[in-house]
């Protein structure tokens, strides 16, 4: 089994009261990647500028990714920056260049558009559903979105939520898209248009997962003394997430229960330091000695 993530992958400028950092290599695609490729073989596409350091190609290569989709062409890489205060529960956004991204138009293999499992990362709406109308026959597709895209492109992600299984949310987002306060009745609101399950991130208050089915569960983060860097946290829950799942071959509440609890223990490593320094050095064994943990926290 494998899995196909359509998403960015970019320079990160990030600042925090613990250090600043320029043009380290992330985006939604390579953060999910990081923690999805634990579980099962990942095909990552995406774009990338001629500027774009060939280290960083390496590198993702070398974590085991197939590359075919990644896109290198003329002109800059996306870019963004942005800094942490305070509770570092949010970033303020300096600066963000679209460079070649606002051209993307992602290029899939005939192999790779048969491949069932999906996850539509943080990208422009109209992007996702391009690349979803090119897979053959999926049979689990999740989706991310933030709320810029929101904002501007709502009409484009409802008609788009119509063909996805899992959607992703932080509660701003949820709330925001779904026009509720209450997170229940978010995700009950959400569904209508059209997922079957919805999975509500609540950063450092753990996650919300809501199916139509009835299924209703919610998990506390996990304790992390120290948070370093929160950028890509939620990109990085959602490849354990759908990682999980993958392998499982099933969706059942067992799978949900331990999905979710994959996806929180691997963003639990991510904001322990910038970028992807920490979860691109995470092994399976990590990920169990800290899930024992976690199990730990519910005995009583």
């Amino acid at each position: 089994m494998s899995i196909i993530v359509l998403g960015t992958v970019a320079l990160d400028s990030i600042k925090t009261p613990f250090g600043k950092h320029k043009e380290l290599l992330g985006g939604s695609a390579a953060h999910f990647s990081m923690a999805a490729g634990l579980f099962t073989k990942v095909n990552l596409t995406a774009i990338v500028g001629s500027d774009f350091p060939k280290k960083h190609i390496t590198f993702l290569r070398d974590k085991g990714l197939n590359l075919s989709s990644l896109i290198v062409d003329k002109g800059k890489t996306f870019r963004w920056e942005g800094e942490y205060k305070g509770d570092l529960n949010s970033a303020v956004t300096l600066n963000t260049e679209l460079g070649v991204l606002a051209i993307f138009k992602p290029q899939i293999s005939e192999i790779q558009r048969k491949i069932e499992n999906i996850f539509l990362a943080n990208v422009d709406p109209d992007i996702q559903g391009y690349f979803l109308a090119k897979m053959y026959a999926p049979k689990l597709v999740g989706l991310d979105s933030m709320n810029y895209w929101i904002h501007t492109k709502r009409k484009e992600l409802i008609k788009l939520l119509k063909h996805i299984d899992i959607y992703v949310a932080n509660d701003q987002e949820a709330k925001d898209l779904s026009g509720e306060s209450n997170l229940i009745k978010a995700a009950k609101r959400l569904s209508s248009f059209g997922p079957k399950m919805v999975l509500i991130k609540k950063g450092e208050h753990g996650v919300l997962f809501y199916s139509t089915s009835g299924f209703i569960f919610s998990l506390p983060a996990f304790p992390v003394e120290k948070v370093i860097d929160p950028t890509g946290a939620g990109d990085t829950f959602a490849g354990g997430f759908m990682g999980y799942l993958v392998k499982a071959g099933k969706i059942n509440s067992w799978t949900i229960k331990k999905a979710l609890a994959y996806g929180t223990v691997a963003a639990s490593f991510n904001v322990q330091d910038f970028g992807l320094f920490r979860t691109s050095k995470l092994t399976m064994a990590d990920l169990q000695k800290r899930l024992i943990k976690f199990k730990d926290c519910f005995i009583f």
